[in-house]
């Protein structure tokens, strides 16, 4: 499965100031981690924004913003903006500066040990 690499530029560059960032491709498109923990991301043509669980009603009340659902259920503290929401370089900071502000409250995921 394709992403936008587009977006994924634009991404990158509004992260290129920060330290301990990688990318990472996983879900079928393209995610950034930061401090070992996802923050954002790329998915098809849509930015995947997680964000503290406790603004999500007033994220998904954002014109183009809409439920992470890609399991089947929506999945609490992450969404998924829209392009038409992230064309200009003001409304991408927006959502990529909710995602910064909560990756230090974020935990980071388990990572599985390898089985001989």
């Amino acid at each position: 499965m394709a992403y936008d690499t587009l977006l994924a530029d634009r991404i990158r560059e509004q992260l290129s100031s920060l330290d301990e960032v990688r990318e990472k491709e996983m879900f079928g498109g393209l995610a950034f981690m930061v401090r070992e923990k996802m923050c954002v991301g790329v998915i098809r043509d849509e930015m995947m924004c997680r964000i503290d669980p406790k603004r999500q009603e007033e994220a998904l009340s954002m014109p183009g913003c809409r439920e992470m659902d890609f399991t089947g259920r929506p999945l609490k503290g992450y969404v998924m903006v829209d392009p038409e929401a992230l064309r200009s370089r003001k409304e991408l900071a927006f959502w990529i500066g909710w995602c910064l502000d909560y990756n230090p409250k974020a935990k980071s995921t388990a990572k599985k040990k390898k089985s001989n």
